[in-house]
């Protein structure tokens, strides 16, 4: 059984930052060789891409809105990746959802339960 646990969600007023956790969990799931995203959803509106850090090399890539702002990290020796958000904005409102590809070239195979985080104006 395959876990994606998020954590690091809150209340903050907007520009300040956070730092959301994603610790995987299984008995034989290591996200050494797996591409690992966050996507959020906000109230209304469809999941979303934010990020994604691939598996060989830790190349990154940023959905439009949050590029300059937010950073996705890895650690493999811990099974967690890290996604750091500088300068939050009230449209950063959303339920933030750690997800891991098996296939680069497919949709994430696995989902988190979702962390909330609300910026306030």
């Amino acid at each position: 059984q395959v876990q994606l646990v998020e954590s690091g969600g809150g209340l903050v007023q907007a520009g300040d930052s956070l730092r959301l956790s994603c610790a995987a969990s299984g008995r034989t799931f290591s996200i050494d060789f797996m591409d690992m995203g966050w996507f959020r959803q906000a109230p209304g509106k469809e999941r979303e891409f934010v990020a994604k850090i691939r598996r060989f090399g830790g190349s990154t890539y940023y959905a439009d809105s949050v590029k300059g702002r937010f950073t996705i990290s890895r650690d493999n020796a811990k099974n967690t990746v890290f996604l750091q958000m500088n300068s939050l904005k009230p449209e950063d409102t959303a339920v933030y959802y750690c997800a891991a590809y098996t296939n680069p070239a497919n949709s994430p195979n696995y989902w988190g339960q979702g962390t909330q985080v609300t910026v306030s104006s």
